[in-house]
Formats: structure tokens, C-alpha cells, sequence
């Protein structure tokens, strides 16, 4: 008589006597990785991309191709952008290439179980990558990001939170090879911050950070209440895509105004002799609401006035650029019935530390590993986010 295991998935019920394979990865589970493997192959056309590939690098040499700066960035962004396609497709070739060897060996005892199931979980990683990488189609999803945290009322405890998702972001970016670069910090009184805004330079990155827009919230007991009384704080993070000199966004040269003032290191550290800072301000009609309305930008990343202006006016088309992207999104949205609507600076997240619980209300994934969290670790909050809302 034979006892029957219960796997897990799909995976067939396995006499006793299969005991060691009971731990191992099923043909089934293997033909799948390599079925989602080959969609991936049509769906991105890589066959295709890279015949493009060939005709686009043929542009650049040129000898006149650098005589037009502005048009031979933008070639070698296509051809940048190509290769990372075609790269990301190959990582999973690869991986699902030495899956199928790893599983022809097992049975020949040449690897061992526990490697198939390793290069099972390389594999299917490197798929989910590429399917959640396919999801951001929109041009603006390619681009770099301006990120921005702004801390809400109550004073030092909710200044403290903001702070903290700076780290956060920070160490975020940190992990996936984005360079970032603080445009402006206003730091709290006592500690923490008021503001900060930084750019984040990569691609995809506002595809991918573009899920973090809106209220974060935190539960905990506070260091800073003699009481040791649980508080809630709440910091507002808006993400717009960071557009370069390719993309022409109309601003109104008669809509601006400046002032200057005098930055400051951490703690009033290096005060400036001389007003390096600048604060923009540009009046506009908002393409959203057809209102008279003002954006205001301060930047503070350099002791070089005219740098300043140049960077405080690069995030102004960021904003502007946002503003249209928003406008078309709205124009083009069919929301279904009882579908949630997902709004601007809606409070999207909750970070309770008594509990051990960071919860997204948009999608219900959560996690009690909030150290994890609080060091960087949101792929899996931003891939539950894609998945609900791929547009």
C-alpha cells in the first residue's frame, strides 16, 4: 500500500517510495516557466527588436551624428533602451535554459533536488521581472522620477516619518542602481524633515515608484511623547516622471518669477554668503481643472545661482509634464463599476510598528517584515500594485 503527500500548486499526489522527489519541482511546474518564457519572446518582439537594434546602431555612426546633440541623445536612448529589452529577455532565456538542464540531470543524479528548485526560483524570478518590466508600456514609465515627501501636521513625530521615508526611498533607489540627487531639504526644528525633493535617475524609475504616490501613514509609539502614548503621523509622496531636453513642454516665459535666498547645510550648517537658492514661481491655467493656479519650486542642490534656476525650471517641466499625463489618463478613463478609484494624495499605505504590519490599501498586500521595509524593500508592494493597476 502506498502513502499519498499533499503538495503544494499543482504538483501530483507521489507514492511513498517518491518521498525524495516529493520537494522537487513538476514538468508541469517547468513547462509552465517555459511557456510564460516563450510569450514573453512574442510579446516583446525581441526577434524584431533586435533586427531594430542593428538599424539603430547603424545611425550612430554617423560622422555627422553628433552635430545635433539633442537628436543623437535621443538615438542613444532608443538603442539604450532596445538593449535592456533584449538584455532582460536574455536573462530569462538563460534561466530557463539552465532550469530545463538542472531537471534532465536530477534524474540522473548529477545535481541534486534542492539545486533544481534554486534554479527553479532564479527562473521564475527573472520571468515575473521581465512580465511586471512588459506592464509599464507608457512613454512616461520609461523615464527617471522627481520624487517628493512632504511631512503632514503634527510637528515633530510626523517631520521624524518623513524623514524616515527618505531613508526609505533612498535605500530603495540604492538597491536597484538608481542614482540620486537632492534638489531641495528643509530639515524640521527639533528633527527630521519638513520637505525634500530628489531626483531619481534610471530606467523605469518613475514606472516603478510611480505606485508610491499619496498618504503613507505610521502607527507607533512615539520617542517623542513623555507619555509614550501610540501616535499616528501621515507624509504625503508625489512622484513625477523627470523629463530630459527630448521632450518639448510649452512654458509660458510671462508665468514666471523668481526669488532668491540664502542655503544652508544640515543644522544651519555652511550658511551662504551669497543667495544661491531660488524659489520659482510659475502661474498657469491647470490643464486638470481649467483654473487659474501656481506651482512653486525651491531648489537648493547647488551654491550656483544660475545651476539652481536651470535645475528648479527642469522640475517645473516635470510638473507640467505630469499635469497633461494626468489630463489624457482622465480623458481616456473608463472606471468600471465598484472598481476603487485611486486618487491623488488618497492615504495608500499603513506602516503600523506595534504590530509588525505595512498594509497597501489598494491592493491588501502586507507584510509583517517592516524592518525589511523600512530598509528598501518595496518590489513587492510596487509588483502587487502593477498587477491591480497596470495602467
Amino acid at each position: 500500500m502506498y502513502c499519498v503527500c499533499v503538495l503544494p500548486f499543482h504538483q501530483k499526489a507521489l507514492p511513498l517510495h517518491a518521498e525524495k522527489y516529493a520537494l522537487m519541482i513538476t514538468i508541469e511546474q517547468l513547462k509552465e516557466i517555459e511557456l510564460r518564457a516563450d510569450k514573453l519572446r512574442q510579446y516583446l518582439q525581441i526577434d524584431e527588436k533586435r533586427m531594430q537594434l542593428q538599424e539603430e546602431e547603424l545611425r550612430t555612426q554617423d560622422p555627422e551624428f553628433w552635430s545635433d546633440q539633442k537628436a543623437a541623445e535621443a538615438q542613444m536612448k532608443k538603442v539604450k533602451n532596445l538593449k535592456n529589452w533584449i538584455a532582460g529577455y536574455e536573462g530569462v532565456r538563460k534561466a530557463t535554459e539552465e532550469l530545463q538542464l538542472a531537471f534532465d540531470y536530477c534524474k540522473e543524479e548529477i545535481v541534486s533536488e534542492e539545486e533544481v528548485d534554486s534554479a527553479y526560483q532564479v527562473a521564475l524570478k527573472e520571468v515575473e521581472n521581465l512580465e511586471m518590466k512588459n506592464m509599464l508600456s507608457h512613454e512616461e514609465d520609461q523615464m527617471s522620477a522627481v520624487l517628493k515627501i512632504v511631512a503632514g501636521a503634527g510637528g515633530t513625530e510626523a517631520q521624524d516619518w518623513a524623514d524616515m521615508l527618505m531613508r526609505m526611498y533612498l535605500r530603495y533607489c540604492e538597491k536597484h542602481g538608481y542614482k540620486t540627487t537632492i534638489q531641495n531639504l528643509q530639515e524640521g526644528e527639533e528633527a527630521g524633515i519638513k520637505t525634500v525633493t530628489f531626483n531619481v535617475e534610471g530606467d523605469m524609475a518613475y514606472g516603478y515608484l510611480k505606485s508610491e504616490n499619496g498618504v503613507h501613514r505610521l502607527v507607533r509609539v512615539s520617542p517623542y511623547n513623555a507619555q509614550g502614548k501610540r501616535m499616528t503621523s501621515f507624509s504625503s509622496v508625489f512622484v513625477v516622471p523627470l523629463i530630459d531636453d527630448t521632450i518639448e513642454i510649452e512654458v509660458n516665459p510671462a508665468g514666471i518669477s523668481w526669488d532668491t535666498f540664502r542655503s544652508s547645510g544640515a543644522g544651519g550648517q555652511n550658511v551662504n554668503k551669497v543667495e544661491s537658492g531660488v524659489r520659482l514661481h510659475y502661474k498657469f491655467k491647470n490643464p486638470l481643472t481649467e483654473q487659474d493656479d501656481e506651482i512653486v519650486i525651491e531648489n537648493t542642490e547647488t551654491r550656483d545661482q544660475p545651476k539652481n534656476r536651470e535645475n528648479a525650471l527642469r522640475l517645473l517641466r516635470s510638473q507640467l509634464y505630469e499635469l497633461e499625463l494626468e489630463k489624457r489618463r482622465q480623458a481616456a478613463a473608463k472606471v468600471e463599476a465598484g472598481k476603487k478609484k485611486i486618487e491623488w494624495g488618497s492615504q495608500i499605505r499603513s506602516y503600523v510598528f506595534d504590530d509588525r504590519r505595512v498594509k497597501d490599501h489598494r491592493t491588501n498586500y502586507q507584510t509583517s517584515n517592516v524592518g525589511a521595509v523600512m530598509d528598501g524593500d518595496l518590489d513587492e508592494f510596487i509588483k502587487a500594485y502593477l498587477m491591480q493597476f497596470p495602467d
